[in-house]
């Protein structure tokens, strides 16, 4: 069944390099019961741990059933000691805080025999543990101990089982009944390869190999053993290693489990590595928020403004330093506005525009606030459209009539929030009907937008101002695409009009829609900054993982060295790993989505700020804090899954 032939396995002690293995060869018969033996340093574990699969020779061959197995990649010598070999070692090597059951089970989480908790079950009761399943392993003795480890080497069905000093813990008592144990699995036709340095242990050999230096120094037949047994063969090797695929759904919910109790195990720990991502997809989640509200509160007060418009102005110019003001240069006028209407092309709306502070007066209340002198066509320019009563009509401006429109706080203030339609008010001292009031506006900045009165372009210049030449002219183009052409004919057609003999323009414009997406901009750039700063965060909570995970490879670095003995291939238990890091950030997402969600009502509730949750902001952190679980997960998993099984048995 095994054959090797020249082994040589040497390790390095710091400057000394020590042989264990030097030319070792020799045969090993399906059904045999071998003791290998030898003082503390001979070699024997060494031997063991090869034959085992668990360690790699140096030099020299090694087949099983004609098959050389040094060949074999990571993935089929995890399947090969899965289904062909079952190890019982000295220290037990029982996973701690699970059943006995459960410590029996571990091997078919990485089989593909199609067995389940029934086969652990029989195998406990055909140790005799039958009554203990459920106990945990700080529950059991030593010898109960050792009774599921040999469980868990049956419970696979193995064509092979090696025991490393089965008895080396363990009361002459316990020793004894383990032995007998062993003994009648060889009696069942099991091939066992025994290493101690208890003479009497091996006297239960039919076989003794005694190792000295790293050499083989007898081989002697045992007379006193039973015989072996007649048996079939279990599987070959290239049986052994066929049939692995991706894990059912019964293994990833037993592995999924087995993370929660790691992670349960260390309970402060896990907390704070999930504080780390709470208050990190909590950030993002508030700060984009507070980004989204700002944006949209922006583009509400932008939208307020009307679409597609441009402003002319009277060019500002200065002499001998001095600002001679908007007007100094050259003046705008109502003729102006019609002509650019009838005159340039896309063109679909004009206003004609002048402003100026005022005292408006109800009875015995006095109120100050911006009135404003337009045309008809500011109603639709500027969505403007009375939320009671009407705008003036072309007949009303032509007559100048006094007429007005009142914003939502001088209503407030002169009338106390009661229907001002149909009622008088004064305005510098001249009588104005109400005969609308316009829809509310919010405010911008230091700037109430509802503080304002619309009165007729004609009645506030020649009325209420005294002005010959609007303070400027706005207006609508009807696409976007055409502002620009429109924006040259209009100061090309100013200039020609006013004649002013300059090289330089006196008119000067401006594009609102250049200013929407000027603030829009900035309004991204913040958001932007804010969820990049929100990022950091949860970058820092993704270190964290990464510095548990790192801690727990560690901590657990003889439980890793133990599942791939068992059987665990590199992606199993990169997948462990991994399943810990993604629970923690599934839970520190849950948690940060709460946190990010209360801290945006709440900043909306004290501090006024308008804040806009949006799925997409959910749905990013929350993918987010995942892909920070796999990647920070993906070090340290890949760090455990590459670890040597027997360097991580051995670790201390």
């Amino acid at each position: 069944m095994i054959k090797v032939e020249n082994l040589r396995k040497t390790y390095q002690m710091g400057d000394v390099e020590v042989r264990a293995l030097d030319e070792v060869s020799l045969t090993v018969e399906q059904g045999e019961y071998v003791a290998i033996i030898g003082a503390s340093g001979s070699g024997k574990s060494t031997l063991m741990h090869i034959l085992g699969l668990l360690d790699v020779p140096d030099a020299g061959t090694f087949e099983i059933d004609g098959t050389d197995v040094t060949q074999f990649a990571d993935t089929e010598l995890a399947a090969f000691r899965n289904r062909v070999m079952g190890f019982v070692f000295q220290q037990f090597n029982l996973l701690k805080r699970t059943s006995a059951l459960e410590n029996v089970g571990l091997p078919l989480i990485y089989a593909r025999n199609g067995k389940n908790t029934h086969s652990a079950r029989k195998m406990l009761e055909l140790v005799g543990l039958g009554d203990r399943m459920s106990h945990h392993t700080n529950e059991l003795s030593g010898g109960q101990q050792q009774r599921v480890a040999i469980a868990r080497a049956l419970v696979n069905n193995p064509s092979i089982i090696f025991a490393d000093e089965p008895t080396g813990n363990l009361d002459s008592k316990s020793a004894k009944e383990i032995m007998e144990v062993i003994s009648e699995l060889h009696a069942q036709g099991l091939t066992v390869i025994l290493v101690t340095h208890d003479s009497n242990v091996a006297s239960h050999a039919h076989r003794i190999i005694e190792l000295r230096d790293g050499k083989i120094l007898s081989d002697t037949i045992n007379p006193d053993a039973p015989a072996v047994p007649k048996i079939e063969k279990n599987e070959t090797p290239s049986e052994a290693h066929k049939g692995f695929g991706i894990q059912s759904i019964r293994e990833s919910l037993i592995l999924i489990k087995q993370s929660v109790r790691s992670l349960l195990a260390n309970k402060v720990r896990t907390a704070l590595s999930t504080l780390g991502i709470m208050i990190g997809v909590g950030a993002v989640i508030a700060t984009v928020a507070i980004g989204n509200g700002t944006k949209a509160a922006v583009e509400q007060q932008m939208s307020r403004l009307g679409s597609n418009l441009l402003m002319l102005y009277p060019q500002r110019r200065s002499r001998g330093g001095v600002s001679q003001g908007s007007a100094s240069a050259s003046r705008l006028s109502e003729a102006d506005a019609r002509a650019i209407k009838e005159e340039v092309a896309h063109v679909t709306r004009v206003s004609s525009t002048v402003d100026g502070n005022t005292q408006l007066k109800v009875g015995n209340q006095n109120w100050s606030c911006r009135v404003q002198g337009v045309d008809v066509d500011y109603e639709e320019m500027r969505s403007y459209q009375p939320q009671i009563g009407r705008f003036f009509t072309e007949e009303e401006v032509n007559s100048r009539a006094r007429v007005a429109i009142l914003g939502l706080t001088p209503v407030r203030e002169l009338f106390g929030g009661a229907n001002p339609i149909g009622r008088e008010i004064k305005i510098n001292r001249q009588t104005f009907t109400v005969i609308g009031v316009l829809p509310e506006k919010g405010s911008s900045g230091f700037r109430d937008n509802d503080d304002t009165a619309f009165v007729p372009i004609s009645t506030a210049m020649r009325r209420l101002f005294g002005k010959k030449y609007v303070d400027r002219i706005e207006i609508q183009i009807d696409e976007a695409e055409n502002m620009d052409r429109a924006q040259t004919d209009i100061l090309t057609m100013v200039a020609q009009r006013h004649r002013t003999g300059t090289a330089e323009n006196p008119f000067q414009i401006r594009n609102l829609a250049e200013i929407q997406d000027m603030v829009s901009e900035t309004s991204k750039i913040m958001s932007l900054l804010l969820s990049s700063i929100a990022s950091i965060a949860l970058l820092v909570g993704g270190i964290g993982i990464m510095n548990i995970m790192l801690v727990s490879v560690t901590e657990r670095t003889r439980e890793i060295g133990l599942r791939k003995a068992l059987g665990a291939r590199r992606n199993d238990i990169m997948l462990q790993f991994l399943i810990e890091a993604l629970i923690i950030s599934f839970f520190g997402g849950c948690l940060g989505i709460v946190l990010g969600a209360g801290a945006s009502l709440l900043t909306e509730r004290f501090a006024g700020m308008q804040v806009l949750i949006t799925q997409d902001s959910i749905f990013m952190a929350f993918g987010f804090s995942a892909i920070i679980g796999i990647v920070f997960g993906l070090w340290p998993a890949r760090k455990a899954a590459l670890l040597n099984p027997i360097d991580a048995l051995r670790y201390e």
